[in-house]
Parts: C-alpha cells; structure tokens; sequence
C-alpha cells in the first residue's frame, strides 16, 4: 500500500497543546479555539499571546486527530489498477494536488492487476475511515464496490463498473479514436492495425475498439484490424510481422490504445528490425515523456491527465458535501500531437 499524506510525517518531539497553553499563559481549551476556527471566541489580546506561543513553538496541530473529533477524517481514498501505468502516476497527481489544495490527504492503494489484492485494499481502505473514493481498477469485486458506495460516496475514473452506481470521469474515447483515425486517413493511410492490450472487461479499452471497428467498417477503401497481445512480446512480434506482411489497401499505420502498447509496440517493431515509421505510421493514444526521442517523434492523443485528476476530485468533494444528484458522465477531449510517426503518405 502507499500513503500519500499532505501534511507529513511529524517528529514525536513535537509540541503539545498544553505547552502552548502554558507558554501563552492560558487554558488547553482556550488554544484549543484558536486552531479549532473558533478565534471569534478569544479577546484579540489573548489571541495574539497564543498566536506567538504558537510561533515560538513551533506547534504543528494534529490534522487527523481534530478531523476525527468532528466526524471527519479529511481522508479521501484513491484505488488503482496498476501504479507502474504512467496514465495512473499522472492521473494520481492531479487528485493528490486537488486534495491538498482543498485540506485533504490521499491514500492509495495499488492493486496490481491482481483480485485478491483488491479485496485486500479495499477493506484496508475502509478501515481508515475514507470520507471517499476514486476508483481506477478492473472492478474485480464490483458488489464489494456497489455495497461500498451506499455506505460512502465514489467516482469512477477512466473505467465503468457493472452495477456501480456512481460518477464517471474519463476521457471521451469514441471522440478520440475518431479525431486520431482521422488525422491518419487525412495523411494517407488505409491499412490501419489497433493494439491494445487485452480487453478483459475494461470499458475503456472495449470502447476504444468498438470505435475503431465502426468508424473503418464505413470507410470505403480502408482496412481495419486489431491486436490484443500488448501485453505477450513474442505474440504481439508474430501479429505485427503479419500485419506488415500481409498486402493491403494503402499505407499501413498502427494505432496504440495506450501507453503500455505503444511501448510494446515500439519494443516488437525494433526485435523485428523494423526501421521505425519508414515504410508505417503509428498513432499512439496517451503521450509520454519518451515519445518525442523515438523514431523522429511519435505522434500521440494525449489525455488530459492532471484535469482529470483534479474533476475527480471535484466531483468528489461534492458528493461528500452533500450532494445527492443523479450519478453524471464527465468526459474530456484528447489533444492531437503531430510529431514524424504519422507522416503524408502518397
């Protein structure tokens, strides 16, 4: 499990409420009113005495523990599929900045792909007293989640759940796939191959591919296939040797349905000693720090990453204030980059 606390660990040497009481020369109560919000409360004279006892001190009050004296924990907890994803680090600092801007810590529990470990996190989760959750996972145990959610508000991020009723942030993927076929049919390519990594259930990745299907099955002129096996090097190295070998309609791209198979993808063209983006194109989906330095650059569709991070959050923070609306779909739009991958084709 990994914490992410804002305020930090403190030393155990820290200073008491009742040092700055006795330093100030007031009541435990009285300084208890002043970090409590209540300075309304105090003399602007006995104010002041314990504002400098507070400075010469140094005293950090407990966050948690006055949180959790009024009801509140100021925790939010933050579930992922898999923290090695670059998406996920991204998407996890946007809610983390979100959090502490607002005066809540976040907790994050990575499941790694793995049911058992999300069972385990998500009953570790709970026994930390979340206000909420942001959940990015497989939704192994989506009663488990269902059950959760009556008990405490959740937003669903990136991925649908079957049977969980909650908000949804993510990207808009039928509008993204579209914007990036589009932008490789504009620059001549006709032979077009997705790759992702296997569909197991994920919306995402489902919606992506139906999308691709159904925008290349009306294109006349053009082909359109897919690959599943982003996640099986040598599998992936047999379907991209067919797909290049195999004659076609015009110019061959292949579009990545992330950043986990663009990697992949680049990794299996360079073991098939295929001269990066000479002869095809590739489109990937995500845009990455490394894409730029690859083969004259890799043209992406880049997420909003850290906006989608901070409207979880948002949508969040409502729903623990209070609000009881109907559950929404919150989408957004990727930004095409155009980089030496997806050049003209005649």
């Amino acid at each position: 499990m990994n914490n992410f606390f804002t305020p930090g660990a403190r030393p155990s040497s820290r200073a008491t409420i009742a040092e700055v009481a006795a330093a100030a020369g007031v009541s435990k109560a009285s300084v208890s009113r002043y970090i409590g919000g209540d300075r309304r409360l105090l003399s602007d004279a006995l104010a002041a005495r314990i504002e400098a006892a507070v400075v010469a001190l140094d005293f950090q009050p407990n966050q948690m523990a006055r949180g959790l004296k009024r009801g509140r924990s100021r925790l939010i907890g933050m579930l992922v599929a898999d923290m090695l994803n670059p998406y996920s680090t991204a998407v996890m600092h946007g809610v983390e900045t979100a959090c502490r801007q607002q005066g809540y810590s976040l907790l994050v529990c990575n499941t790694d792909q793995d049911a058992q470990q999300e069972r385990q996190q998500l009953a570790a989760l709970q026994s930390y007293s979340i206000e909420g959750l942001i959940v990015n996972t497989f939704g192994q145990h989506a009663a488990d989640l269902q059950q959760l959610g009556k008990a405490l508000p959740l937003v669903l991020l990136d991925r649908e759940l079957p049977g969980v009723e909650a908000d949804l942030v993510g990207l808009d993927n039928h509008e993204a796939i579209e914007t990036g076929l589009n932008h490789l049919l504009e620059q001549g390519y006709r032979d077009l191959l997705l790759v992702s990594e296997p569909l197991d259930g994920t919306s995402s990745r489902q919606q992506r591919l139906a999308a691709f299907a159904t925008r290349l099955a009306a294109q006349p002129g053009c082909r359109g296939s897919h690959s599943t096996q982003a996640d099986q090097p040598l599998a992936l190295q047999t379907d991209l040797a067919a797909f290049l070998a195999k004659p076609g309609p015009g110019p061959k791209a292949i579009l990545t349905a992330n950043g986990v198979a663009t990697l992949a993808t680049t990794l299996a063209l360079q073991a098939l000693g295929e001269p990066l983006f000479e002869r095809l194109g590739l489109l990937a989906l995500d845009d990455l720090d490394w894409f730029p330095l690859v083969g004259g650059g890799i043209s992406a569709l880049a997420q909003p990453t850290h906006a989608l991070g901070v409207a979880a959050f948002e949508r969040l923070q409502r729903r623990i204030e209070g609000d009881r609306s109907a559950p929404v779909r919150q989408t957004f739009a990727a930004e095409l980059h155009i980089r030496r991958s997806t050049r003209a084709r005649t």
